[in-house]
Formats: C-alpha cells, sequence, structure tokens
C-alpha cells in the first residue's frame, strides 16, 4: 500500500527584489526596525517555524549578513510572480511559503498553520477582509509549469494562474484565530506606511515571543 505524506516539507522565501520607488529608491529589506534591518526580523520569524528558508534578490551582497541562500531572478521583468517561482523553484522543500521582505509583523503561529496544511492543495493562502493575500502563501511545485507559462506570456498577476492548479482559501475567521490580518499582513510603501509600523513595534507587549510582536488582535494597535 502506497504510504500517503501527513506533511509536507515547506520551505521559507523571503521576497526581496521590489524596486522601492514609493519609499525612495532604498531597499525595503534594509530599512532600520526595531534596532536592526527590517529583513532581519522577517527571516528570524520564519526560520523559527521552517527548516529551512532563502532569499530571492538580484543583490545578494547586501543580505550577505543573514548567512541565507540566495537566488536571483529566473525573470528579472517578472515582478512578483517571477519571485515565486525563482524561490519556489530553487526551494529545497515540497512547497513554498512566499511572503514579502517588507512585513515586519510575521505571526509565527500564522506561518506555522499555513505550513501545516500545505499537503492538501497546490496553493494555501489566506485571506483578510475578502482580499487574497499572495505575497503571504504557501505555493507547491505543481506550481511551477503554470507559472512559467504565465510568465513567458507576460501575464504577471499572481493569482492569474490559480484557476490551472488546486487553490485552498483560508478564510479571514480562521486567521483571526491566530492574528490580527491587519497587522500579520501589513507590508511597508511608503513612509507613512513604516512610521505607522515602528509605531505599532513601539506599542508592542513587553517580552512578546518571536512572531507575536504585535499589539493583541482587537488591541489599540489596529486603528489606522
Amino acid at each position: 500500500m502506497r504510504a500517503v505524506a501527513l506533511m509536507a516539507r515547506v520551505s521559507g522565501v523571503i521576497l526581496a527584489g521590489g524596486k522601492s520607488r514609493r519609499m525612495g529608491g532604498s531597499p525595503k529589506a534594509l530599512l532600520p526596525f526595531g534596532g536592526r534591518p527590517l529583513i532581519e526580523h522577517i527571516a528570524e520569524t520564519l526560520r523559527s517555524v521552517l527548516s529551512d528558508c532563502l532569499v530571492v534578490t538580484n543583490t545578494p551582497e547586501l543580505y550577505a549578513s543573514l548567512r541565507l541562500p540566495m537566488v536571483g531572478d529566473t525573470f528579472p521583468e517578472g515582478g512578483s510572480l517571477g519571485g515565486i517561482y525563482s524561490g519556489l523553484q530553487a526551494a529545497p522543500g515540497d512547497a513554498a511559503l512566499c511572503v514579502a521582505c517588507d512585513m515586519p509583523f510575521l505571526s509565527a503561529p500564522l506561518v506555522a498553520y499555513l505550513a501545516g496544511r500545505a499537503v492538501e492543495a497546490d496553493v494555501v493562502i489566506p485571506e483578510a477582509a475578502g482580499d487574497l493575500q499572495p505575497l503571504h502563501a504557501v505555493y507547491g511545485k505543481a506550481c511551477l509549469p503554470a507559472m512559467e507559462r504565465r510568465l513567458r506570456a507576460g501575464q504577471l498577476k499572481v493569482v492569474g494562474f490559480f484557476d490551472e492548479v488546486q487553490v485552498l482559501r483560508i478564510p479571514t475567521e480562521a486567521v483571526e484565530r491566530l492574528a490580527d490580518p491587519d497587522i500579520a499582513f501589513m507590508n511597508l510603501n511608503t513612509p507613512e506606511d513604516l512610521a505607522r509600523a515602528r509605531a505599532l513595534w513601539g506599542r508592542r507587549p513587553a517580552g512578546a515571543a518571536r512572531g507575536q510582536s504585535h499589539p493583541a488582535p482587537g488591541g489599540d494597535g489596529t486603528d489606522g
């Protein structure tokens, strides 16, 4: 009788290839945050849950201090979809949990939950207020052919290939049991976003555990 895999090996992938135009052109991943570069918080949370982690970047010299494997973009003009494809292709695991490099409040419990459900579908993707979160989702190796077809056709919308694969959507209610979606999925596109995130960081609970460094769901850190 053929054995059935109960757990997929999920690698962490940090996407650090954006242009950072609205942040003044400086790499968002290296913005000072909580006393160290932003990307270090992201890497720490992923590594606390997943067995391995890599960075997708075309400037690996900027991130040498992380001591993580790095891979360049297979499709340099492929946007986020190209970054996900490159990371997934290089990942040693069966799937990759891909996150943007500008998400300072990743939740370790949420990361663990998504990774634990990776065996159930080709894509495991959370929702927040009805919106899918493609830059905080798990992608299985079975997605690679569909991704590549889209990239070669110049069709760069991340969710564009979803109708070709099996997708498991994690509803907002399930996410809320593990983390505050408004915080866990926050990304930093502008100086105003960065200022708000730094203020939230300053209000985090004293002695907060890794991946739980933001205000609790429903706390005063969730208002705009």
